[in-house]
Formats: C-alpha cells, structure tokens, sequence
C-alpha cells in the first residue's frame, strides 16, 4: 500500500495536481520606433519649452522614461540613424557622412527583429535615408520613395503626413503579426515653412522652426495612437538624429560642429518595462536605443558599442556624475561623436569628441575641453588649464577613431551628389595633406554657406549671399555652381557660365556644373559647345537619366531624331517616370515616320502623368497626329 501511494503521489505530481502551473511567458511587445529629424531636445516641452506644441511627445513622457542628457553620434543624418540602429558609432558601421553606405558587416536592429519572426517596416521622408545607403538591411518593407514633379524629376523630400500615412497603411495590414516599425519625420529640418513664400519668409525663423515641431509631433501622434490601438503591448521609442543650431558658436543649421546645440537630442521611452513619468538624468548616446529595445522586445543581447538604457530609475534621479572640481573618474564611461562633415564638405580638419563624467573634449587642430557641470554652454576652453585631463582624453578619442576616413564606401549612383547638395551637404573639395584648417577659423564662411544650402535665403538675398562667399573664397565650387543656377534662372547665362565653368575647373564632384554650362549654351544657341559639354559629362556619369536624356533631346533638336533615340531609350531604362525624355523620345519616333513608336510612346507617358498634369494636352495632340 505505501508503495502504492507512493506511486500514485508521483503520478499526481507529474500531473500537476496541487502545485501552481508554471507561468506563460510574457508575450514580446511590438516596436515603434520614431525619429524626427533636426529636433532640438529644448523644443520639446517635456523638456522644459513653455511655448513647445508637443502634446504627443509630452504624453509619451508622462507614460514612460524621459532621458534629459541624451546625445547623437555625429549632426548628420545619415551618420546618427546608422548608430541608432546598429548601435555603433560612426567608425563602426562606416557611414561617416551622408552619402557613404553603412557596411553590410554590421548587424542591425531591423535583422534581429526579422531573425525572431517579427514584420518589418520602415518608413522615410529624405533622400539622405535611401535604401542604397543600407539601412534597409533587416527590413521586409522600406518606403523610401520620393514624389515627383510633373517632369518626372524626383524630390530629395516629402510631408510627414505623406510618411505617416503610409506606415499606417502598412499597420493597417499588419495588426495580427508582432512588427518593428521605423517612421522617420522630416518636418523641422530647414527651410523651416515655406521661405518661397514672402509672407512667411519675414517671419522668425524660430517661429517657423516651431511649427514644423508641431508637425511633426502631430504625425507622430498619429503613429502613437494607432500602435496603442491594436490592444496589444508596445515598446514605443521616439527621438532625433541631431539637434539644430539657430547661431550658437557661430553655426547656422548641423553638421559643422560637435557642440551640443547639434548632439543633444529628446529619447523618450514608452511601453512594458519602462516605468512611468520617470526622468533619468545620467548622459546616454543613440548607440544605446538598439541594445535596450533588443532587451525590452526579448530579442536578448545586441552587439553593439552602447548598453541598455536604465528605465526604471527612481522619478527625479540625479545625474551621475562628479562634483564640478573632480578630476576624471578612472572607470568613467566615454561617450563618442564626431563630425568628418567639415573634411568631406570643405577640405577641413574633422572633428572628434568623447564626454565623460562632467568633461567634453573636442579633438580638433585647436583642441576644446569643457566643463560641463559650470560650463554648459561650452564657452570656456579649459585646455591650457587642464592639460593632463585633456590629454588623458585625447587618447581616448584616439582609441575610437583617427582623423582619416578609411574604409567609408561611397555610394556611386550619378544623381546622389546632386541629391544630397540639394539638401546643404557634400559640396567636396578635399585639401592634400594633413594641414587642414580649424573649422572655428571658417566658421564665417560656414555659416554663410549653411544660410544658403538651408533654402532660407531666396531671390535677391541669395545672389547677394553667394557673392559675399565668392569674395571670401572665390574658388568655392558649391558657391560657384550654385550663382551659376541663379545668374540661369535669371536669363544672365552669359554671366552664369563663367560661374558653371569656374565650379568645373575646381573639381566640383558631379556634374551639375556641367549640366547647367550645357543648358546656357543652349540658350544662347551655341548646340555644339552644348553637346561637347553633355558629352563630357557622360563621360564622367554614363548611368545618369538626365544627361543621356539631355544628349538625346539636344541631338533631336538639332536635326538628328534618329540618333537621339538611342540616349532617350537610355535614360528611361535608367528611370522609366523621366516624363521629359519619354516625350522627347516620341516626338524623335515621330521626326523619322515611325508613327506606332510614337503613339506608344506617347500612350504610356498618357498613363505615367497624373491625372491633372498640365501636360496631357499637349501629349494627346502628339497621339491625335501620329494616329
């Protein structure tokens, strides 16, 4: 009998009687992560702006964790969402400027979601975010496409509302499976509003710089709201990929400088396992966003040079750090950043920075070492005063990263530089040799330059700012292609050409110099120098739609339909919505009798244009003649 009941209490036990089930494990929470570009953490009012219109933002931090000392990478775009999702910093994953790719090595975020079973999506609204330079790595769905105008040209940007709809379109069809969505806002990078417009052209730049915030955090309202609706736990991450600088040190815009008017950034967690209304007040970087969402979405650990941020620290905890007079803690966590904008854009020395306990160090020709703790808004170079602590942390700068860019890969498509100088950045003139400038001594120059990539300054204002960087640097090819487009615009071609030619002879990468010398040449008749021109620059980018276009369009133009029609097939191989050459190339059909080749043509450019483009009229004449 004993052993009886000895086996029957067995039994029982495997059963599970009388012990309580083991518990199911917690289900892993969906992810949405938003980043809004160029969003200065003290315009938001969660940190303190009173007259901030932030109520998403606001109400995510009331919910969740608030990190007030939160920094980027690097002020660049590209370079700061590159950290953000593999968690290194930029000599890690390799995309040191917009325009370099982010190496293919590197895991990020996007792949750890996907490897556990998770829907993937990303949603961007600039050009400097394009799949080619690798951050669709990991993503099932990455909208990256631009609008375009009516001649098919595409934009380099487009409305957060735009972004936003579209993410929830992708929600909408993805509620029932566990997902990672990245919805990137473009809303206050400059031009703030619309400077084309007069009326909002007069008013403060700040003010315009406000409500592009409040446009953005409206888009991300929307994200945030729909996310919650679904009913099931959700992690949700918003942040910036830099600040902005309204005239600190100097500096109009990002990119220059490596002060924290541009580094410090809002990062606002929200979601299981982050505790509510918290503030944490230690420094963190964006290196750390891609381990803590791994840990709290129980992806497990993210390799990576960042740690998982605290979130669940006391309400009102203290920031870390030494009393103002302490010298460097030995065990004290160095946070990284850097800005190699200042060699790519202008032939001047990098910048590099580490900030540990109170310190900040600049490595630069002139080094820069501040305390934090006194001297918040860096005006103070303590160097001379502070030699052993500012050489302790000059190695450790040096143990990150040295001053060259070895190992960056540039992305090689024939648009890119055009794109991307469109947007302020990339007007490349390296300087030989390890005698580069201070980018402090030319802050002058950058400011200036930064006044007119930004699209604040229009009309009048803008040749009279290209001109006054002329007689600071009167070989500055951006300055030079950029007068040139203005002196064009204008009817001046004469004048514009000698600016076209001087951006040429100064290297100016790309070949937008080319494309506007081509474009006075033909205005001022001149179809030989033209085509010499265009030639020239298809030697340079044969993959280009818009020069092969322009060969052809010239070469029909000019009595020779039948050979234009090989460059005209060309570009629309290149990019089948280049409306201008599609209908050039139907008119070339047309010039040589081959009305059936003309007519589809045409038929498919009819099908391509929307619905009210102004030139359908004109297509549909071509179609009635060749019919």
């Amino acid at each position: 009998m004993k052993r009886i009941g000895a086996g029957l209490l067995c039994l029982l036990a495997a059963c599970g009687r009388g012990t309580p089930p083991a518990p199911a494990p917690a289900a892993k929470p969906n992810v949405l992560l938003i980043t809004i570009d160029t969003l200065r953490a003290d315009r938001v009012g969660a940190y303190g702006y009173t007259a901030a219109r932030t109520p998403a933002l606001d109400a995510l931090a009331r919910e969740g964790t608030r990190f007030t000392h939160a920094y980027a990478t690097a002020p660049i775009t590209l370079t700061s969402h590159a950290s953000l999702m593999t968690g290194r910093y930029p000599p890690g994953h390799g995309a040191r400027h917009n325009g370099l790719r982010v190496d293919l090595a590197v895991p990020t975020l996007a792949e750890a979601f996907a490897r556990d079973g998770a829907s993937t999506a990303a949603f961007v609204a600039a050009f400097p975010l394009d799949r080619r330079f690798g951050l669709i790595k990991g993503f099932q769905t990455y909208g990256d496409t631009m609008p375009r105008d009516a001649a098919g040209r595409q934009a380099n940007e487009r409305p957060g509302r735009a972004v936003t709809d579209d993410a929830l379109a992708w929600l909408a069809s993805h509620r029932q499976s566990r997902f990672f969505l990245w919805v990137h806002l473009f809303e206050p990078h400059a031009p703030y509003g619309n400077p084309a417009d007069p009326a909002q052209a007069r008013r403060p730049i700040a003010e315009r710089y406000d409500e592009d915030v409040a446009e953005a955090d409206a888009q991300a309202g929307r994200l945030i709201a729909a996310v919650k609706a679904i009913g099931l736990p959700a992690l949700i991450v918003a942040s910036a990929d830099h600040g902005e600088a309204f005239g600190e040190h100097g500096e109009i815009s990002h990119s220059l400088f490596t002060y924290d008017t541009t580094l410090r950034v809002p990062l606002i967690l929200g979601g299981p396992g982050v505790g509510a209304g918290e503030a944490f007040d230690g420094d963190v970087s964006l290196v750390d966003v891609a381990p803590t969402i791994a840990s709290l979405a129980g992806l497990g650990p993210f390799d990576s040079d960042g740690r998982p941020l605290p979130v669940s620290q006391s309400k009102g905890s203290a920031r870390a750090s030494a009393s103002p007079r302490d010298g460097l803690g030995r065990d004290a966590r160095a946070l990284y950043a850097e800005s190699f904008a200042p060699l790519l854009d202008f032939g001047w020395a990098p910048l590099r920075t580490v900030r540990a306990d109170h310190w900040k160090y600049i490595a630069a020709p002139k080094p820069e070492l501040f305390d934090l703790a006194r001297d918040p808004g860096e005006t103070k170079n303590l160097v001379a005063s502070e030699p052993a602590l500012a050489a302790d942390l000059a190695r450790r700068v040096d143990a990150i990263s040295d001053t060259s860019i070895a190992g960056g890969a540039s992305v090689a498509d024939p648009d890119v530089r055009a794109r991307l100088q469109a947007l302020g950045y990339l007007s490349g003139r390296p300087v030989p040799g390890r005698d580069r400038p201070d980018p402090k001594d030319r802050r002058d120059l950058a400011a200036k330059m930064a006044e007119v990539t930004s699209g604040d300054v229009q009309g009048p204002a803008l040749e009279r700012a290209l001109r006054d960087i002329l007689r600071l640097d009167p070989g500055n090819p951006q300055a030079n292609v950029r007068l040139g487009y203005v002196l064009m615009n204008g009817g001046r071609c004469r004048d514009a050409i000698a600016r076209f030619t001087a951006a040429i002879d100064a290297h100016l990468p790309g070949t937008d110099a080319l494309l506007g010398r081509a474009g006075c040449e033909i205005a001022l008749k001149q179809p030989a120098a033209a085509r010499a021109t265009l030639t020239h620059a298809l030697e340079i980018e044969p993959d280009s739609a818009v020069i092969n276009a322009n060969l052809g369009l010239l070469t029909s133009d000019t009595g020779a339909p039948g050979a234009a029609i090989p460059y005209l097939q060309r570009a629309l191989t290149l990019d089948p919505d280049l409306h201008q050459a599609r209908f050039g190339l139907a008119i070339a059909f047309a010039r040589i009798d081959r009305r059936s080749d003309a007519a589809r043509e045409a038929e498919e450019l009819l099908r391509r244009l929307p619905p009210g483009a102004p030139q359908r009229d004109e297509v549909q004449r071509l179609l009635t003649s060749v019919r």
